[in-house]
């Protein structure tokens, strides 16, 4: 261990290969001598120089320069470093299976030691020569700490389980960071979802969001009002710091103009959380669906008939309405190799075994066959009104019938014709694996949905123009792709299909929605 901690040390002393006294400026000179740029060192990447110049930051590749100055790294003992912060769940359960296998994949030895009660460090070595070759820290505390982090140069990559709010992207932009909304700028980790719980032996078989939003915010407050015995409700929530606690009153109490009961139980991680409800037959509190065991996860329904429990093809359509994307923050600089080889690992398939072993939802895309979505076409037909006729529903059904769904679905913010961040890391999800030709000689059809505000014949042409923009987006982010292998189309049926009930936000905004089908 004494070893470990020496490793460590060094590390970080020489943080990303650079000695103590890194941030001293530097004069980085082209071969023939005539071109000198002076600076204060802010990084070095293995690769390129990354310098705070009077011309503003600057990044110069390695290769063409020498480095003259106390604060030049150490080309051959370089360590590549890198700091993840943010929401715990992911950096204590998440992130160490994550990096665990990638070390196995790559070859390489990893040992780590927790350094702080919130941070544990990883060094990766060369298994023959011990040689360290990179050292990940990672910081689980909640994602305000981890915007926090980023923007005093203090992390390099956010874990979070919200978007970025817009004070915290306009300080990042301010500071150098790039536009963290731009593509490529934030990635989906995983999918989560924050659910309802009660005790095991709680009778609630259903709820509202509707009145799941009235209990959290305190505007209801007994059983009684809930099909129950007369007794008070005890609301758990996680504390206001928490990306998960944060997302769920975006998504439940925002729409409404309401905030979380002033006499909620808070709690500081989800394990704390679901053990309090575990022990308090008249509490309900949302919760990781990732850490729900010893209580009972209820299911969302709606007055029109839906009910959408969170399972693991409902959270990966987006279908159950209050998933939660883990995210990860990325600002525009470069990473070292190492990590950059980490974040492409990722999204692999054999990360994507991790990520469902760790109890999250994969990204892995899916095809589901028409035959086992009763479900859906079954409230389709039960939700058909006078605008949509027995003509319409059979011909969604006669051109969905010979495909298949894929599990990657697209969906706008609200008030908006913007994909949502999730969408919009799924548009490079999906562009990737056309490029790689993983849809090669086949048909792809991105099919979109509506609301049922105002004229069907209108909201079938809004769904079609969303199902055009996202064929666009894709085929203009799969820059390398040979679209002459496959077939692209679109096509929509408007509000033939609604996944939620339109009597809220939150369901209108579940039913704007383009799917992807495949033949």
């Amino acid at each position: 261990m004494n070893g470990v901690r020496a490793v460590i040390f060094t590390a970080l002393f020489v943080f990303l290969g650079l000695p103590a006294a890194w941030a001293q400026d530097v004069t980085l000179i082209s071969p023939d001598g005539k071109v000198e740029i002076s600076g204060a060192l802010r990084g070095f990447d293995g690769e390129y120089y990354r310098l705070d110049t009077i011309y503003g930051e600057l990044t110069v590749d390695g290769s063409s320069v020498r480095c003259e100055g106390p604060g030049c790294p150490n080309l051959e003992d370089y360590i590549a470093e890198l700091t993840l912060s943010g929401e715990a769940s992911v950096g204590r359960v998440l992130l160490p299976a994550l990096i665990e296998t990638f070390a196995q994949s790559s070859g390489l030895k990893l040992t780590h030691e927790d350094t702080a009660p919130t941070e544990r460090v990883y060094i990766f070595a060369d298994p023959e020569s011990d040689k360290v070759m990179g050292v990940f820290a990672v910081r689980s505390t909640n994602t305000d700490d981890g915007f926090a982090d980023l923007l005093a140069d203090q992390a390099d990559i956010v874990m979070s389980q919200r978007e970025v709010r817009v004070n915290e992207a306009k300080l990042a932009q301010e500071a150098g960071l790039g536009d963290l909304n731009a593509a490529g700028r934030s990635r989906v980790l995983a999918l989560d979802a924050f659910v309802p719980v009660v005790a095991t032996d709680n009778p609630l078989g259903s709820i509202t969001t509707t009145m799941l939003s009235r209990v959290i915010s305190g505007k209801i407050t007994n059983w009684q009002e809930l099909g129950g015995p007369d007794a008070p409700i005890n609301v758990h929530m996680l504390d206001d710091k928490s990306g998960l606690g944060q997302a769920a009153t975006d998504r439940l109490l925002t729409p409404v103009g309401a905030g979380i009961a002033a006499v909620a139980l808070r709690h500081p991680n989800n394990l704390t959380l679901v053990q309090a409800i575990a022990r308090d037959p008249f509490g309900l509190g949302l919760a990781s669906n990732s850490g729900t065991l010893g209580v009972k996860a209820v299911p969302l329904s709606g007055k029109c008939g839906f009910l959408v429990p969170a399972e693991r093809n409902s959270v990966k359509t987006e279908d159950y309405p209050l998933t939660a994307p883990v995210f990860l923050y990325v600002p525009a600089r470069r990473l070292p190799k190492l990590a950059r080889d980490f974040l492409t690992f990722t999204r692999s398939l054999s990360a994507q075994l991790v990520i469902r072993r760790a109890g999250y939802i994969d990204q892995a895309p899916e095809l589901v066959p028409i035959d086992i979505q009763g479900n859906r076409f079954a409230n389709a037909i039960a939700q058909a009104g006078k605008e949509v006729s027995l003509d319409d529903l059979q011909r969604m059904v006669q051109v969905l019938r010979p495909m298949k769904r894929l599990t990657t679905t697209f969906r706008f913010e609200a008030g908006s014709i913007r994909l949502d961040a999730q969408s919009r890391s799924n548009v490079a999800q999906l562009a990737q694996e056309i490029e790689a030709g993983q849809y090669d000689g086949r048909r792809l059809m991105f099919v979109g949905f509506s609301d049922g505000e105002g004229l069907a014949s209108a909201n079938l042409g809004i769904a079609l123009r969303r199902a055009e923009a996202v064929r666009t987006a894709v085929q203009t982010t799969a820059e390398t792709a040979s679209f002459d292998r496959l077939k692209l189309d679109v096509d929509a049926f408007g509000e033939a299909m609604p996944m939620a009930c339109d009597d809220s936000a939150w369901g209108r905004q579940v039913n704007r929605r383009v799917e992807v089908w495949v033949q």
